[in-house]
């Protein structure tokens, strides 16, 4: 299975040949189908990418050794840090550039560039063969600055209350989709992946139309991010988040359960940030909506 996250769509981490069912499991004795850390001549994927040379089929050990291998406390404690770089600039970022009258142009200029760097540091991230811990922090600090700022001039310009609304909101679907991963309530497979890859694609695409229309048209475009149209593209936006989250969890589960090399923990960080990112600011319009229209 193939991830939403550009970080997780090149990786090894998938069952067979790419698409698996949830409930697969890895079978007892010899190399697993579909696993790109394990060796054998009946594996599709018989090479590692991530191992040395001298670890290749039949030229030594036939899987990560035991002390470099991912682990979930790995997975929690790379996403505690690259979450928390993110909350600490966000929150540096709300005190020190304010948005009022005499400082909001420059502000927002901050704000624009911080997240056009994030998003570079995103795309040379995704590109690259192993993840960098520094490149990602640095995404994260970034994306921070930019969220600070946005956070501070929803909180000033609507309601104190939609920034702690959001935030809540984004941590209640976090643990909702993980509960139901765990319960085994929604299945991952080549369906599920097809048709929010599908609705991902023209949910993107409509909303670049709108922001084309925005800005040489003026206003919001055609409509799509305010009042009732923008509460509906709101919900499938956060909808959408669920589903990233559900695919981002399947690419954690399969790392374990094949023993990726531990520095893959950071990349699994890095995707569920993207993922929790995006979450966040659908939940932010969406709150900001429901509270103008009040």
């Amino acid at each position: 299975m193939r991830s939403s996250n550009p970080v997780f769509s090149r990786r090894g981490f998938s069952r067979d040949n790419g698409y698996a069912g949830f409930n697969a499991q890895p079978q007892a004795g010899g190399p697993v189908a579909g696993n790109p850390y394990a060796q054998g001549t009946a594996n599709p994927y018989a090479t590692n990418p991530y191992a040395p040379a001298d670890t290749q089929v039949g030229a030594g050990p036939e899987a990560p050794a035991p002390s470099n291998v991912m682990t979930i406390d790995d997975v929690v404690s790379r996403t505690a840090m690259t979450l928390g770089t993110v909350v600490l600039t966000a929150v540096l970022s709300w005190f020190l550039l304010p948005v009022d009258s005499d400082n909001i142009g420059k502000s927002y200029g901050i704000a624009i560039g911080a997240a056009l760097v994030a998003m570079v540091l995103s795309l040379i991230q995704a590109f690259k063969s192993k993840p960098v811990p520094a490149l990602i922090l640095a995404y994260a600090a970034f994306e921070g600055v930019f969220l600070g700022v946005i956070s501070s001039a929803v909180s000033t310009y609507i309601s104190a209350g939609v920034v702690p609304q959001a935030v809540l909101g984004t941590m209640a679907v976090f643990a909702g989709v993980l509960i139901a991963y765990k319960m085994r309530w929604i299945r991952v497979n080549r369906r599920f992946y097809g048709f929010v890859m599908a609705a991902a694609l023209g949910f993107v695409l409509l909303m670049a139309v709108n922001l084309l229309f925005a800005v040489f048209g003026g206003g919001d475009g055609l409509g799509f991010r305010s009042g009732a149209l923008g509460i509906l593209f709101g919900v499938i936006g956060v909808i959408l988040g669920a589903c990233f989250l559900a695919l981002d969890f399947k690419q954690v589960e399969d790392g374990l359960t094949y023993g990726a090399p531990r520095e893959e923990s950071w990349l699994a960080a890095f995707g569920l940030t993207l993922t929790l990112v995006w979450i966040y600011l659908e939940m932010l319009r969406l709150v900001s909506i429901l509270q103008g229209d009040d």
